[in-house]
């Protein structure tokens, strides 16, 4: 069938690994992944459904979700400098230059054009710090599930 893409905007911390560890945490809460979900919407709103967690923990959900994946965060289990399966690591200043002109992108300009998803294998993310006036003010955490 094909892995589904998935994405979140998050407050900036510094702690990148922290971050996207809260993100998985809310995410698993809310029930927001597959088979909870069969396929979760993005973006991800306060309006969003959250029907609950369905499973006793995140683990429990990813082997629920066998081969497909939970179609979310929870797919990914830690940070990294370098691409793998179960990964997010960052979009190098290279590649935010060629897609967005700066390797400080706001959130406009990465709502206006995912194609940096073309660098994404099923089962990994990446994440992009986006810049508010200079400053980073959100993370951006994306990916394919595995099938």
């Amino acid at each position: 069938m094909g892995g589904h893409p998935w994405f979140y905007f998050v407050a900036y911390q510094p702690n990148i690994a922290l971050a996207m560890q809260s993100l998985r945490n809310r995410e698993f809460k809310a029930g927001r992944y597959n088979p909870a979900v069969k396929f979760p919407q993005f973006p991800v709103t306060a309006n969003s459904p959250s029907p609950g967690a369905r499973h006793p923990s995140i683990e429990k959900a990813m082997s629920a979700a066998d081969a497909d994946g939970t179609r979310s965060v929870l797919d990914i289990e830690q940070v990294s400098r370098q691409p793998g399966h179960g990964v997010v690591a960052p979009v190098s200043d290279k590649r935010l230059l060629e897609f967005f002109g700066t390797a400080k992108p706001s959130r406009v300009m990465i709502e206006a054009d995912m194609d940096f998803f073309e660098d994404v294998e099923r089962g990994q993310g990446i994440y992009i710090i986006i810049y508010k006036n200079e400053r980073p003010s959100e993370i951006f955490f994306a990916g394919y599930s595995y099938d």
